[in-house]
């Protein structure tokens, strides 16, 4: 069938995931700096545990996390709570398809230490035609609100994002998306605030080889940036990522599923400007998900 294959089941996407297949093609299974560690576990009553942790290779600085999960499935119901080693506490709750294609959560923040607090609420709407979401931040009196919305049609995309500040009344941001999405072919143009415009490009080439297409022109200093990555899935559950940008950074990844559930990744970023005085990242990542 050669019906785009984003709007045969789910509708068009959120707009935050617009572009996501090229986004993942530069930033997933790459760990610069960073030595990354990541446990999921599920027990037999259905609650499920996740636990990561960071250290930065240059500044040893450690930052980790943990999560519980328990789903209510017979309600729709998603109940979630997360500490960190910044000593923040949060917790979020889902209601999900109570009418079709919705979702609505809400969660809130709290750090001891400084007493601050923080909450949201957001939704979301979704059919074979439109995606609508809206998000109301707390941090203030007053709330922040983003709405955003994609339209689809036969492949085409359409999206429209704003961030307003009821307190201030001002617009914080606003952004305008158009794209095309097919089965193996997505692009996704955006013009963000006025100030940058940007394109994505991914294409699967085959089963094995993914590439993907970034540019960007910032009108503020005039600057652009333009990247080129590629990933590549070789025998035994393993796969190569490279990725390059104009201002001669190289990257390169290796990622080994070693069992069901335990993936490990190895990545390097080389400064091809001053590829013999050093500044090379290296980073090592592992994913248990049992």
């Amino acid at each position: 069938m050669d019906m785009p294959y984003l709007l045969i089941k789910m509708g068009p996407p959120l707009y935050g995931d617009l572009g996501k297949q090229a986004r993942d093609i530069f930033s997933k299974g790459y760990h610069f700096d960073l030595i990354k560690l990541d446990i999921k576990t599920k027990t037999p009553t259905g609650v499920e545990f996740a636990t990561g942790g960071t250290s930065q290779i240059e500044s040893g600085k450690v930052f980790g996390t943990i999560e519980s999960k328990y789903k209510f499935k017979d309600y729709g119901l998603l109940f979630s709570e997360k500490w960190n080693t910044n000593n923040v506490l949060s917790t979020e709750l889902s209601l999900t398809d109570f009418f079709p294609g919705t979702k609505i959560s809400a969660d809130c923040s709290f750090a001891p230490q400084t007493s601050e607090k923080s909450a949201r609420v957001k939704s979301q709407f979704v059919n074979q035609l439109v995606a609508i979401n809206a998000e109301a931040e707390f941090k203030a009196p007053l709330p922040l609100v983003s709405l955003a919305a994609v339209l689809g049609h036969k492949g085409w995309l359409c999206g429209y994002h704003l961030k307003f500040d009821t307190k201030s009344n001002k617009l914080k941001s606003n952004k305008l998306s158009l794209g095309y999405s097919a089965k193996d072919f997505h692009v996704q143009s955006q013009i963000n605030d006025g100030k940058e415009f940007g394109s994505s490009i991914y294409q699967k080439v085959s089963p094995k080889l993914e590439i993907g297409v970034d540019l960007a022109w910032f009108t503020e200093n005039n600057d652009t940036k333009l990247g080129i990555g590629l990933k590549y899935n070789l025998e035994n559950n393993a796969a190569l990522k490279a990725k390059v940008d104009n201002q001669s950074r190289i990257g390169l990844g290796y990622s080994q599923t070693i069992s069901p559930g335990v993936t490990i990744y190895l990545s390097t970023q080389l400064d091809g400007q001053n590829f013999n005085q050093g500044g090379h990242k290296l980073g090592f990542a592992l994913d248990f998900d049992l």
